[in-house]
């Protein structure tokens, strides 16, 4: 018979077993919680704290969805926690778990699997939570990473998507198509031609590593009563939003970027990217007239801007006007995985 593969000098150091890649470069993102078992049996165990409710997402990317195939191992990694705890940021919740399945299309270069760990343990120590388990699989379709977080806040305190009341004001977090107009540049290093370095440089980083606005809970929590976050697109997360009520928006109240602004003052059309093109993975929060005061003292606090894009009214649809007036008419609002 041949001899077994090795990892030595002279091979392709591909990770030769299921055990070997859990063991080396998944366990130590247990971070030694009593609870995983190093990761070897079929289960882990959490015991809530009392006076506490856990909150549970899961929200997979799919290589050639969600991101390049070619892209950094540890921007991947990034990503795939944090469009998790962008959900959880949503609820006013803190991450503190979280399961990983990871399919792989063959086994992976223990190079690629080491960059991948080290942006998986960056990110859970900036969100503040760790591994407690999944699986590992082959496929024969594209790398697929499928996590599952855990979030924890007080009892009662769960900020629902539905919730909002007519009157009550939307807020919006930090800047809005930042990620759409990065994964344009991200793929054609031609567009945008009007932007620097830095500029396309900051667009591309929001478009591979969002920021879940965690530091926001404890305000969502005391103040809004409804939240989500834009991964879709600004307008059909609003929509989503505000259920039965409606808005008109002015486009003019939209949070743009440096970047954003510059790129929509030499082409009209980018305006429709900033509304629909979605993976901003920013916060939209409802807040109820007479709680704006505090809720923006807190957002302030905890060093997030955020930016009122109007009050939620009866018997009008979801809409966006010009300053002159006239509306922007979109096919579209947003991103859909099953329309084309």
């Amino acid at each position: 018979m041949p001899p077994a593969p090795t990892n030595g000098p002279g091979s392709d150091d591909r990770i030769i077993n299921e055990t070997d890649l859990i063991q080396t470069y998944l366990t130590p993102l247990t971070r030694g919680d009593a609870g995983t078992f190093g990761l070897r049996d079929d289960a882990a165990l959490i015991s809530p704290e009392p006076g506490r409710d856990l909150v549970f997402t899961s929200d997979p990317i799919i290589a050639g969805v969600h991101f390049f195939p070619t892209d950094s191992p540890a921007d991947i990694a990034w990503k795939a926690l944090a469009v998790n705890a962008s959900d959880l940021a949503a609820k006013g919740a803190r991450p503190f778990a979280y399961m990983l399945n990871l399919a792989l299309h063959e086994a992976p270069r223990r190079e690629w699997m080491a960059a991948f760990t080290a942006g998986l343990k960056f990110a859970q120590e900036s969100f503040g939570c760790h591994l407690i388990g999944g699986d590992t699989d082959l496929t024969p379709g594209p790398l697929s990473i499928g996590v599952t977080i855990i979030g924890s806040l007080p009892s009662g305190g769960f900020v629902r998507r539905q919730g909002a009341s007519k009157g009550d004001h939307v807020f919006v977090t930090g800047t809005v198509g930042d990620a759409a107009l990065g994964l344009k540049v991200h793929s054609d290093p031609a567009s945008f031609a009007e932007l620097n370095a830095e500029q396309r440089a900051y667009l591309a980083g929001r478009y591979l590593r969002p920021v879940p606005r965690l530091a926001l809970g404890d305000t969502l929590r005391a103040h809004a009563s409804a939240a989500l976050d834009v991964s879709d697109g600004l307008l059909k997360d609003l929509a989503r939003l505000a259920g039965p009520l409606g808005l008109s928006l002015d486009f003019g109240r939209v949070p743009l970027s440096e970047a954003v602004t510059l790129a929509l003052s030499k082409d009209a059309s980018v305006a429709k990217l900033v509304l629909a093109g979605g993976d901003d993975y920013e916060l939209l929060v409802a807040v109820p007239p007479g709680s704006i005061p505090a809720f923006l003292q807190g957002a302030a606090a905890a060093g997030i801007a955020v930016s009122d894009l109007g009050a939620l009214e009866e018997n009008i649809p979801l809409c966006v006007v010009r300053s002159d007036g006239t509306q922007i008419e979109l096919h579209q609002f947003g991103y859909d995985h099953f329309s084309r």
